[in-house]
């Protein structure tokens, strides 16, 4: 379904916790759908939470909040090496997917190229994303590789959006707050 493709808040949702974000779909599924929020890097270091990984983290080594939902657990997404055969790894998609934490790094890291850390999640129930969807909350987009692994996360909404061929890519240039221009 949508797993590995990115959510794109459109400027109508004003929810706080999704306004201008950028959500890489994990799963999704009858059952509902989990993802990550892409572009809220917090001051806080990955390091300081995920210890054995600290020298394994993509620029910048920021924590990232992945969404409102269960902001104590803690998530690893990743970019691993062509053909390498994982238990350690739920793939997502192409080379991209989550990452147990709670293997040895040293076992892990070789494989990895890229590596993000989250606390919380993005979740819907059965329906909810579709119906969000319906109502123009969110643009449904192709990820590119290095979307979920950007160096520069805070400008990621507009990236995305500029690089959509047709109008879908004025977006990019919409204000923060429209009444103010």
């Amino acid at each position: 379904m949508l797993a590995g493709r990115l959510l794109v808040a459109t400027p109508i949702l004003d929810d706080p916790n999704f306004a201008r974000t950028v959500v890489y779909i994990c799963f999704h599924d009858e059952n509902g759908a989990f993802g990550l929020i892409l572009n809220r890097a917090e001051e806080a270091r990955a390091s300081d939470i995920a210890l054995a990984w600290g020298g394994y983290i993509s620029p910048p080594a920021a924590l990232f909040v992945g969404g409102p939902v269960q902001p104590n657990s803690i998530l690893g997404l990743g970019r691993v090496a062509e053909g390498a055969p994982l238990d350690w790894w739920t793939p997502v998609a192409e080379r991209v997917g989550l990452v147990n934490l709670a293997v040895s790094s040293a076992e892990a890291a070789p494989l990895i190229e890229a590596l993000r850390i989250f606390h919380g999640y993005a979740g819907w129930t059965p329906g909810q994303l579709e119906g969000e969807i319906s109502q123009d909350a969110w643009f449904v987009v192709h990820a590119e590789p290095n979307d979920p692994f950007t160096e520069d996360p805070g400008t990621l909404w507009q990236r995305v959006l500029r690089r959509q061929r047709g109008p879908l890519a004025i977006y990019g240039s919409y204000p923060p707050d429209p009444t103010l221009t």
